[in-house]
């Protein structure tokens, strides 16, 4: 089993979504993602909202400058939870690689459009 790491800067860092997700809660790290900003979308999965409590979620948007910082946290996952993750995101997001700004490798759901 490998460890992965996952950066969170929406509902995945609530302690409901996360067991719901993963089965535990897992503490993470403050981090950065470094050329993004924040939008908003409509999540229109039924069973995503009963479980964030929201219909709308911050969505990452890759805008290249370096000045633009999304704030977050960064968990330790398997490649269990991960798959169970990307079960949990809508088409609205896909994961990508990213480098934090604490220079970690890390995947994280972005903005799929």
């Amino acid at each position: 089993m490998s460890t992965e790491y996952l950066f969170s800067y929406g509902t995945m860092q609530l302690e409901s979504v996360q067991r719901d997700i993963f089965g535990r809660v897992i503490e993470g790290k403050a981090d950065q993602l470094p050329g993004y900003k924040i939008e908003i979308v409509e999540i229109r999965d039924p069973r995503v909202v009963v479980t964030s409590g929201k219909r709308h979620h911050p969505s990452a948007v890759h805008t290249g400058n370096l000045a633009d910082q999304v704030r977050g946290t960064v968990i330790e996952v398997s490649d269990d939870d991960l798959a169970n993750s990307d079960a949990y995101e809508v088409a609205d997001y896909k994961r990508e690689r990213v480098t934090l700004a604490s220079g970690l490798a890390a995947w994280v759901y972005v903005d799929n459009h």
